[in-house]
């Protein structure tokens, strides 16, 4: 009688989550394009997507977007409520509409990871003072890697990038790194971890991409909520559990984050100041709310 009665229960509690996941609007979660298509970054964080939604007892709608500046805007106006997202872009979001990192994530254990610029092994170029007249490549304007911090750093050396080199475009982190490994491009900015997955993933040949310039650390991907889900102080409370979890999770469902990238940790909107400062020195961002 009491097994029956504890398989009673847990039907009644399985019945009862569906209820209250049924009956809340979904939580649309955005999530910025860290592999090398729209298909397999939804793959890749659907599992996620489905832990939040058990553990927060709400549905969750995974959507990709395809450039940091989408998502930086999306999250700001409605279009999504959860993103996980780069730096550059969180600081934009939170600039203009107020949105809020609630988390961190972790790679290899560390909540902090590198802009890096690179060039082929046949270009001559040893270091940045050697770009004068080269092609260069950013990433895209909500980059922080790809964008921001190399235009910092272009800035203090007073370099113009669009008078400095012969040629600027702005393309996916995965597009600069296979063009400069082909030589169709001179160099280009990129992060630490995208070359490194890059080349573990057979896309690029190690010895064809050349780091020739690296940042300070900088604070990793942010996993923010809209300003209007922020009042929701439960529901935010219950988030950060759900992903200060993912870690220990993870031996048991490998599949809940990419290789190499091992949990998250709480984290305030302090902890994104040295972008917040890059971007207030380039004229990039313009304030519009404390800090």
């Amino acid at each position: 009688m009491t097994t029956l009665l504890r398989l009673f229960a847990a039907v009644l509690f399985a019945c009862a989550t569906q209820i209250a996941v049924a009956a809340e609007p979904p939580l649309k979660f955005g999530v910025g394009l860290f592999q090398p298509d729209r298909d397999k970054n939804d793959a890749t964080y659907r599992p996620l997507a489905a832990y939040l939604e058990q553990r927060l007892g709400r549905k969750v709608e995974l959507r990709t977007v395809d450039s940091w500046e989408g998502l930086a805007k999306s999250l700001a106006n409605g279009e999504t409520d959860i993103a996980l997202m780069g730096p550059w872009g969180y600081v934009l979001a939170n600039n203009e509409a107020g949105a809020q990192v609630v988390s961190t994530i972790l790679y290899d254990g560390k909540p902090e990871y590198y802009a890096i610029m690179i060039t082929h092994p046949d270009s001559g170029i040893r270091s940045p003072a050697d770009l004068k007249g080269r092609s260069f490549a950013f990433g895209d304007k909500g980059s922080t890697s790809g964008y921001l911090i190399p235009l910092h750093y272009f800035m203090t050396q007073g370099i113009d990038p669009e008078k400095h080199f012969s040629r600027v475009l702005h393309t996916r982190h995965q597009a600069i790194e296979t063009q400069v490994t082909q030589g169709a491009l001179d160099a280009g900015a990129d992060y630490n971890r995208n070359r490194n997955a890059m080349i573990e993933q057979g896309l690029i040949k190690a010895e064809r991409s050349v780091v020739i310039w690296q940042s300070a650390p900088l604070p990793n991907d942010a996993f923010a909520v809209s300003a209007a889900l922020h009042r929701d102080t439960a529901l935010v409370a219950r988030l950060q559990q759900a992903l200060a979890g993912v870690g220990a999770a993870l031996p048991a469902q490998p599949a809940l984050l990419p290789a190499h990238y091992t949990g998250f940790v709480s984290r305030d909107n302090s902890f994104y100041k040295p972008i917040r400062d890059a971007g207030l020195a380039t004229g990039k961002l313009q304030p519009k709310r404390q800090p």
